[in-house]
C-alpha cells in the first residue's frame, strides 16, 4: 500500500518537473534521410513546446535496429525517445535479428507524420496514364520488373497490395536503398518502383521517369500533374510510409501523456507544417492510444502480404 500511494504521489510531481533537462532524440538511420530530417523537423518545435533542448542522435545499423534498441534499453524517465519510421513496427518480420518486439518493449508518444507513395514508371514504358500503362504492361507480364527498396519498407507492402489488387504476375527486385532503385529505374533496368514520394517525386517533375499515380487522397501540388489512387480507379488504395514518437516501454504516463500533448501542439504549429509540407509530409495528429491501434492494425495487414508473397527476410 505504501509503494501504491508513493506512486499515486510521484506521477503528478512527474508531470510538473518533466523536462528539467535536455532530451536524447535517437533516429536510428544515418544523418540526411527521411526518416532523419523529419525527426530533425519534429525535434526543433517539439523542443520549444517543451522549453528543453533536444539533441538528435544517429544512431544507425542493422535497417534501424541498432539505434531502437539503444532506447529500448534507457531509462525511462522520458530523456531518451525513438523517431522512427514505419518499418520499425514490424519486428523480426523483416529483421530477424531483431531483439525486440515494437509492440510491447516500448510505449507509443505520437504519429508525426505520413509521407504518401508515388508509382513511377521509366519512360520506355508503352503508354501515357495509368491506365495505358497498365494495359500495356498486363499484355506482356514478363517483360517488365518491379523495384523494391527495401524489405518490409512501406514501398514493398504497398507494391505486394498494389500486385495483389490487380492481378498482375510481375517479378520484383529487392534493392538495398531508394537511391540504386532509382538509378536503375532511370536506366530502364527496372520498369516499375513504388516508394514514399518524398524521394520520387524529383524523377516524375524532372520527366525521368513517367509517374501514373500517387497514394494520397488528393493531388500533390508538388506534382499535381499525378491522378490520384481513386482517380485511375484504385478505390481506397491510401498506404503510406509514416513516422513516430516512441519510449521505453516503462515510462511513466505522466511523462508520455506530457509528450503526446506537446507533439498535438507541435502538428498544429504553423512553422511545422510550413516545413513538412515543402518535403512533402502530411501531419497526423495520432496520440498514445491511437497510434498503437494504427500500428496494431498496419502489422497485421503487412504480415499477412509478406507471408502471402512468401517473402524471406534476411
Amino acid at each position: 500500500m505504501g509503494a501504491a500511494a508513493a506512486t499515486l504521489v510521484a506521477a503528478p510531481a512527474i508531470a510538473q518537473t518533466y523536462p528539467n533537462r535536455a532530451i536524447r532524440m535517437v533516429v536510428p538511420y544515418p544523418p540526411g534521410g527521411g526518416t532523419d530530417g523529419l525527426g530533425r523537423i519534429t525535434a526543433e518545435r517539439l523542443q520549444e513546446k517543451l522549453g528543453q533542448p533536444i539533441v538528435v542522435q544517429n544512431v544507425g545499423g542493422a535497417s534501424g535496429t541498432v539505434g531502437s534498441e539503444t532506447v529500448r534499453r534507457a531509462d525511462p524517465d522520458g530523456y531518451t525517445l525513438l523517431f522512427n519510421a514505419s518499418l520499425f513496427a514490424l519486428g523480426k518480420t523483416v529483421v530477424p535479428s531483431c531483439p525486440y518486439d515494437p509492440q510491447t518493449d516500448f510505449r507509443t508518444i505520437a504519429q508525426a507524420g505520413e509521407a504518401p507513395l508515388v508509382l513511377l514508371a521509366n519512360n520506355n514504358v508503352p503508354g501515357t496514364d495509368y491506365a495505358s500503362t497498365i494495359a500495356a504492361i498486363a499484355k506482356e507480364p514478363k517483360k517488365y520488373f518491379f523495384a523494391l527498396s527495401s524489405g518490409g519498407s512501406a514501398g514493398h507492402i504497398a507494391t505486394l497490395a498494389f500486385l495483389k489488387k490487380t492481378g498482375l504476375p510481375l517479378d520484383t527486385i529487392l534493392y538495398k536503398g531508394t537511391a540504386p532503385a532509382n538509378a536503375d529505374l532511370v536506366a530502364g533496368n527496372v520498369q516499375l518502383f513504388m516508394d514514399p514520394w518524398t524521394a520520387l517525386l524529383p524523377l516524375a517533375t524532372s520527366g525521368r521517369a513517367r509517374g501514373l499515380f500517387v497514394t494520397s487522397k488528393e493531388r500533390t501540388k508538388l506534382a499535381p500533374n499525378i491522378p490520384t489512387t481513386d482517380e485511375v480507379g484504385l478505390k481506397d488504395f491510401h498506404m503510406s510510409s509514416w513516422y513516430g514518437l516512441w519510449a521505453p516501454k516503462d515510462t511513466a504516463n505522466a511523462v508520455v501523456d506530457r509528450l503526446a500533448a506537446a507533439m498535438a501542439d507541435v502538428s498544429k504549429d504553423p512553422a511545422f507544417l510550413e516545413k513538412t509540407t515543402s518535403l512533402g509530409i502530411v501531419p497526423t495528429a495520432r496520440g498514445p492510444a491511437a497510434f498503437a491501434a494504427f500500428i496494431e492494425g498496419e502489422v497485421e495487414t503487412h504480415t499477412a502480404l509478406l507471408k502471402e508473397s512468401g517473402f524471406k527476410p534476411e
